[in-house]
């Protein structure tokens, strides 16, 4: 082996060091695979700490494309990335490749569904929320108990966050502790309330702790808390969680997947975090759109760009419309989803 070629003994030599992992804890990492959802903010921090870690295989899923505002707290990226408007997933993977060419990275640039769980969250030991909404943290938690694979809730905003690590059978469940998702618009979010980077690299630096622990051989070490933290006001609160189990839970205790189970019929409009846009995902099974003969028929419609990944159309009255091969669209200068799913229908008569 020549001194460039990397060596793995020597790569996580500090880690093996460290007596609850030592080179059993090691080889288990190398032999786990995990999912991170969301590759924004917490993701970009978990991605980092387990590839370096050696954890064999990541997947990496996101929906969403870099842009300037993201650069503030999503510390993969760069202003490159933003100016390319390179899908977070595919971006996500160069660098991480670039970390590690040891491992296996798998990027997906999809939105997590219904529709789509069940293969996009296959074959993997531990799933790591690194998202911004409720509504996948609820799919995530539907598909954890479905299929018996743990899962590490993350969130937030301001300068406060959360976490919990998730074991079917052994923890409640995120539904026992919140039933249903809140109402639109009752909740603060990076929109409406801001967000300072120190608090994503705290809360996501306690994920991956935690995906350390179980994939090393160490659950017993789980810190097994509603864990928060507010770095403004310099609050550290672990809430126990171990009575909190419902009986009634429609998810963990009496095996009902709603979530997971709703098969959406009609284009599903959500306003992202932190920017004046709306994600739209078509209710049908997505398909790989031919993007060059889109352009050439929307050509009318607004100055295009394209790249591998997508082509932008910008209208008028300060819209952008950034359309991916498999149908789902962000619809920029709007936070209205239905002004939203009238551009989409517009544009591609569905």
């Amino acid at each position: 082996m020549s001194q460039h070629e990397p060596n793995n003994h020597d790569r996580y030599s500090r880690q093996v060091r460290f007596a609850r992992i030592g080179k059993e804890g090691q080889a288990s990492l190398g032999a786990s695979r995990v999912a991170i959802v969301g590759l924004g903010a917490l993701g970009s921090v978990l991605s980092q700490h387990l590839v370096r870690a050696g954890v064999g295989y990541v997947r990496v899923i996101d929906r969403d494309v870099i842009e300037w505002s993201n650069l503030q707290r999503q510390m993969l990226y760069t202003e490159q990335d933003a100016a390319e408007l390179l899908p977070k997933a595919e971006a996500a993977a160069l660098r991480l490749r670039a970390m590690n060419s040891s491992i296996q990275i798998e990027p997906v640039a999809a939105d997590l569904t219904a529709a789509n769980a069940e293969e996009l969250l296959a074959e993997v030991d531990l799933i790591l929320d690194g998202s911004d909404n409720f509504s996948v943290r609820y799919l995530m938690n539907d598909y954890s108990l479905k299929h018996n694979i743990p899962w590490i809730y993350g969130g937030a905003v301001g300068a406060s966050g959360m976490t919990m690590t998730f074991i079917p059978g052994e923890t409640p469940c995120y539904r026992c502790l919140f039933p249903e998702p809140p109402p639109p618009g009752t909740t603060d979010t990076c929109e409406t309330a801001g967000v300072i980077s120190p608090i994503i690299d705290v809360i996501a630096s306690v994920q991956a702790a935690e995906a350390l622990k179980l994939l090393s051989g160490n659950a017993n070490a789980l810190h097994r808390t509603l864990f928060q933290v507010d770095l403004w006001n310099h609050t550290w609160l672990p809430l126990q969680m171990s009575h909190a189990r419902r009986e009634d839970c429609p998810a963990c205790s009496k095996r009902h997947y709603a979530f997971l189970d709703h098969t959406e019929q009609e284009t599903v409009a959500v306003a992202l975090c932190g920017r004046d846009s709306v994600h739209l995902t078509p209710g049908t099974k997505p398909t790989n759109l031919d993007l060059e003969a889109i352009a050439a028929q929307l050509t009318t419609a607004g100055r295009i760009s394209r790249n591998a990944y997508l082509l932008k159309i910008f209208l008028s009255n300060d819209i952008t419309f950034v359309l991916f091969r498999d149908g789902r669209a962000i619809v920029q200068g709007t936070e209205d989803p239905a002004k939203a799913r009238s551009i989409y229908a517009e544009l591609l008569g569905i």
